[in-house]
C-alpha cells in the first residue's frame, strides 16, 4: 500500500482487502482456483451447447449466452483483483476503472433480462407445452435476447458517466476491491442524495421488474404443475425449472442488496465479500448447477467425452 502512488494523476487506488493483509495471499490461492475452474465450467457448456445437436433448444440458446455473461463478468474483475493482491501496487488506471465499471453494471444488467427470459421460456414450456416451438421461434429467442443486451448495455451507458462524473475533491482511494458504483459514489465530496435517488429508480427497472416477471411466471408454472395429476409428471416439470430458479436465487440475493443500497448505507466489508460472491462463486456454481440437475447436459457430455458408439452401448 505504501508503495502505491496515491497522487499519481488520473490513477485510483482498490484498497480491497489490504486493512486484512494476513487474508490477502490466502484469497489470492482460493480466487485464482475458482476463477480458473470458472473458465473450464462456463466454457464447457458454450461448447456443449454449441456442438450437440441435442441441446440446440431456446433453453440452451438462453444458457450459452448465460455462460458467456458469467465469463465476460468474472474477467471483467478478477484478474485485477488476483494482480492486486499479489504484490503491494494496488492502482487501476482512470480507463480501466471506467470500463470496469460499465461492464460491472452493463453485464449485470443484462443476466437481470437474461434471466427474466429464461424463465418466460421455462412458462411457456411448462404451461403452452403443445406450442412451444412455435412460439419460441429462433426469431424470438434473437429477439429476447437482444433487446436482453441492449436495455443492459443502457442502462450502463445511463449509470456509469453519472458515477465517474462525481466530485472527489483529490479522493483517489476506493474501499473496494474493484470499481463498483457504491464505492465509488461514498468518494464523492457531494451530498450524494440525489445520484443515489436516481441510481434507486434506475435499479428498480432494471433488477426488480425482472424479478418480479420471474416471479408472476412461476406463480403460474406452479399453478399449472399442480394441476398435473401424475406425481412423475409433476417432479419432471419441476426438475425442468429446478436449475433456474436455484441460479436466481444466488443471483437476486445479492444483486438486489448491493443496487438497492448504494453508498453510505451498506456494510462496506460486507458489500465486498458479496461483490466476490456474485463476481466469482456464482459464475462458478451455475454451470455445476445446470450440470448436476440436468439429464441433457451431462448426456451431452458424455457423448462429447465417449462418443456416440461408447454412448449407445451403455
Amino acid at each position: 500500500m505504501d508503495g502505491a502512488n496515491e497522487s499519481t494523476q488520473g490513477n485510483f487506488i482498490l484498497l480491497g482487502f489490504s486493512d486484512n493483509p494476513h487474508l490477502e495471499g490466502i484469497l489470492f490461492v482460493v480466487i485464482l482456483t475458482a476463477y480458473l475452474l470458472t473458465l473450464v465450467g462456463n466454457t464447457t457448456i458454450i461448447l456443449l451447447s454449441r456442438l450437440d445437436p441435442h441441446l440446440h433448444t431456446p433453453m440452451y440458446f438462453f444458457l450459452t449466452h448465460l455462460s458467456f455473461l458469467d465469463l465476460s463478468f468474472t474477467t471483467s474483475s478478477i484478474p485485477q483483483l488476483l494482480y492486486n493482491l499479489s504484490g503491494r501496487d494496488k492502482t487501476i488506471s482512470y480507463t480501466g476503472c471506467a470500463i470496469q465499471l460499465f461492464l460491472f453494471l452493463a453485464l449485470g444488467g443484462v443476466e437481470c433480462l437474461l434471466l427474466a427470459v429464461m424463465a418466460y421460456d421455462r412458462f411457456v414450456a411448462i404451461c403452452k407445452p403443445l406450442h412451444y416451438m412455435a412460439i419460441m421461434s429462433p426469431c424470438l429467442c434473437l429477439a429476447l435476447v437482444s433487446v436482453a443486451w441492449g436495455c443492459g448495455v443502457a442502462n450502463s451507458l445511463a449509470m456509469s458517466p453519472i458515477t465517474l462524473h462525481l466530485p472527489r475533491c483529490g479522493h483517489h482511494s476506493v474501499d473496494h476491491f474493484l470499481c463498483e458504483m457504491p464505492a465509488l459514489i461514498r468518494l464523492a465530496c457531494v451530498n450524494t442524495a440525489a445520484i443515489e435517488g436516481t441510481v434507486f429508480v434506475l435499479a428498480v427497472g432494471i433488477v426488480l421488474s425482472p424479478l418480479v416477471f420471474i416471479l408472476v411466471s412461476y406463480g403460474h408454472i406452479v399453478r399449472a404443475v399442480l394441476s398435473i395429476r401424475s406425481s412423475s409428471g409433476r417432479h419432471k416439470a419441476f426438475n425442468t425449472c429446478g436449475s433456474h430458479l436455484t441460479v436466481v436465487s444466488l443471483f437476486y440475493g445479492n444483486i438486489v442488496y448491493m443496487y438497492m443500497q448504494p453508498g453510505n448505507s451498506a456494510s462496506q466489508d460486507q458489500g465486498k465479500f458479496l461483490t466476490l460472491f456474485y463476481n466469482i462463486v456464482t459464475p462458478l456454481l451455475n454451470p455445476l448447477i445446470y450440470t448436476l440437475r440436468n439429464k441433457e447436459v451431462k448426456g451431452a457430455l458424455r457423448r462429447l467425452l465417449l462418443g456416440d458408439r461408447e454412448v449407445k452401448k451403455e
